[in-house]
């Protein structure tokens, strides 16, 4: 069953085309992910699917009746009432047929009305069957679903009473989402719903949603959710979607395919084109060749450029150092770190050798950004040590970006920090972290947090530091910055120590994890994955396996297999019969130039029968040259 599609949807704002001729297809039960860079469009597309904005052309089919929520990018709840009445409002009909009932029951209570009367005979026939109706609509168990979504998102009991006005950002994110997810939607869409989430909340809600009934529509940054719950992907990329079947790696090796049968396809067109403008500019002219010249030219006319593919702006990062360390980097003996008159964490005791990549987990609040700091002696520890090994040089990456200058320009807060670097070496950098032209002149303060992530990364690039100290460095980065960022980080030479809420990321770069829990610090060997394994053991549970498909995906995304097979191999039977096309007109045209040149010989101009033999050749030769042309164009005109 079709749940909502859109048809044929553009939107523009100005003179700016943000998408075009979109079309979409959510079925009861899916699981779809919306991915693309920052600025893509996909908000406003879930704004239109949603009814909140208006497109330029096409429509937006739903089914009446259709319930749908949906959860706005960092979007807070904004309330004045507690915690606990807010989530009661998404069950606002079974409440009031609840409230009914306990009406009813104090009327059958009544000793004024007699049981034997039809009045009364009739109220417990109208209370029998809103009894029914109120269990089957979930009457008995909304509650116990409140409390398990206030539980999976980190409020207690303890937490019902307070006021929603009173909570933090992150708190009222969450509590947004737990409203969401309540009151049981046919259609969940929801906006980056993985932000101000840590490990466990994500965990949960991974879970939470792989079992809910309904259909979700998610726009995320984050892979590995995105491998866990979603069925297929839509790329939304220069305003155009495509949808691929299967989860985010699935989705990523489908794509990385599809770029490079568009780069090969782009080439041979673009050698295509050359030949053909090549024959025109010989042939034009000539009085014999000029109907074959037009038609080459008709066939250009005619022709769909392609784009070339992957010409999408990227940050160019590369990491290095200046010198190795030695083999011990850090060492902490009996730490406890925090802020006076506030201990986040005590008795801490780990080392890090060189070459090592190590990830520090832990819930939020827990003092990982805390410890990052201390290591890197921005704030002091309230008691122990921390040991730097000899020739460490330490780089440190802070998610709040409080090193950069807010009163400078882009230009001067990287050359002031590597003065004895030309000026034009320095604009190169930047350029490779997309800051071309007047960018350099934009104030610090004016950056976006993408832009100063990037500005903070260029820095970092350049000190060639040999210890990384990174703290959520994919936070502002779009997927594409990220996946430059790991390639970048595999292959750097230094040690590496990093906090990141990106389980993906963890798992493709990490070799041991530091996880911090109000209990100390637990150590594993391994990446995320590993951890995750190894606590399910801890725990008796069954392991997550998020990386794993399932049987109908599989065979889902076997069948796109097949058709694509199926489709390339048509492609690649088209492709070889225009070669052969193109190789026997270049060999009749050359044949055709040949005889043409023989027939003006002065020894064959005075020789009557040599004349009639050429001229015979030749007419055959040019009709059999027209004839493949005619073909060809009929193949080429039919792409």
């Amino acid at each position: 069953m079709i749940l909502l599609q859109t048809a044929h949807v553009s939107k523009s704002f100005g003179a700016h085309r943000v998408l075009r001729d979109v079309s979409l297809t959510i079925h009861a039960g899916g699981r779809s992910g919306i991915v693309g860079l920052n600025g893509a469009g996909k908000t406003t597309l879930l704004k239109i699917i949603t009814g909140n904005l208006q497109p330029d052309t096409g429509e937006v089919s739903r089914p009446k009746g259709l319930k749908l929520s949906y959860l706005a990018q960092d979007a807070g709840l904004e309330s004045e009432q507690s915690i606990w009445t807010e989530m009661l409002s998404a069950f606002t009909s079974l409440t009031a047929m609840e409230f009914k009932l306990r009406d009813m029951e104090k009327m059958m209570s009544d000793p004024s009305l007699a049981p034997d009367t039809n009045t009364y005979r009739q109220l417990l026939i109208d209370y029998d069957s809103l009894t029914v109706d109120f269990k089957n609509k979930g009457g008995y168990e909304y509650e116990t679903a409140i409390r398990g979504v206030l539980h999976g998102l980190k409020f207690s009991e303890q937490d019902y009473d307070t006021p929603v006005k009173s909570l933090s950002g992150g708190q009222k994110t969450r509590l947004a989402l737990a409203r969401s997810l309540l009151g049981a939607p046919d259609l969940l869409v929801l906006d980056e719903p993985t932000n101000y989430l840590d490990m466990d909340n994500l965990n949960w809600l991974e879970q939470y949603l792989k079992a809910y009934p309904g259909a979700v529509l998610v726009v995320s940054h984050d892979r590995y959710f995105l491998d866990a719950l979603a069925k297929e992907i839509y790329d939304l990329d220069g305003g155009c979607l495509t949808r691929y079947v299967g989860n985010y790696t699935s989705y990523a090796r489908q794509k990385e395919a599809a770029l490079a049968q568009q780069l090969r396809d782009y080439n041979r067109q673009q050698a295509e084109i050359s030949r053909l403008e090549d024959f025109v500019r010989r042939n034009i002219a000539a009085k014999d060749t000029a109907g074959q010249a037009r038609s080459r030219l008709k066939v250009l006319d005619k022709m769909r450029k392609l784009d070339r593919p992957g010409s999408e702006r990227k940050i160019a990062v590369s990491f290095n150092i200046k010198r190795t360390s030695g083999r011990e980097v850090l060492q902490a003996g009996d730490l406890n770190i925090g802020y006076p008159g506030l201990t986040l964490a005590q008795g801490l005791k780990f080392e890090i050798a060189r070459g090592e990549r190590v990830a520090l987990i832990g819930p939020n609040g827990i003092g990982k950004s805390t410890l990052l700091k201390t290591i890197a002696g921005l704030i002091q520890p309230l008691s122990g040590q921390v040991r730097l090994g000899s020739y460490v040089q330490m780089g440190y990456y802070d998610q709040e970006q409080h090193g950069l200058d807010r009163g400078k320009q882009v230009l001067h807060e990287l050359w002031d920090r590597y003065p004895h670097i030309d000026e034009a070496d320095i604009r190169t950098v930047l350029g490779r972290f997309l800051f071309r032209g007047d960018d350099v002149k934009k104030s610090v303060a004016d950056l976006s947090g993408g832009e100063k992530s990037r500005l903070a990364l260029a820095a970092l690039m350049l000190q060639q530091a040999n210890f990384l100290v990174l703290d959520e460095p994919t936070s502002h980065l779009d997927l594409p910055g990220r996946e430059v960022l790991e390639e970048s980080l595999t292959g750097y030479p230094g040690t590496l120590l990093f906090v990141s809420h990106d389980r993906y990321f963890i798992n493709k770069i990490a070799g041991r994890i530091l996880c911090l829990s109000p209990g100390g610090m637990q150590n594993y060997h391994g990446n995320y994955d590993y951890y995750l394994y190894k606590r399910s053991e801890q725990t008796q549970q069954p392991p997550v396996s998020p990386s794993g498909s399932e049987r109908a995906e599989k065979t889902a995304e076997k069948k796109q297999y097949l058709f694509k097979k199926e489709e390339d191999r048509q492609k690649r039977r088209r492709q070889r019969k225009i070669e052969e096309l193109e190789q026997d007109i270049a060999r009749l045209e050359d044949l055709v130039s040949r005889l043409e040149k023989e027939l003006y010989l002065p020894q064959n101009a005075q020789n009557y029968e040599n004349c009639l033999r050429i001229q015979t050749d030749l007419d055959q030769a040019r009709a059999k040259l027209q004839e493949q042309m005619e073909i060809w164009l009929s193949i080429v005109e039919g792409d």
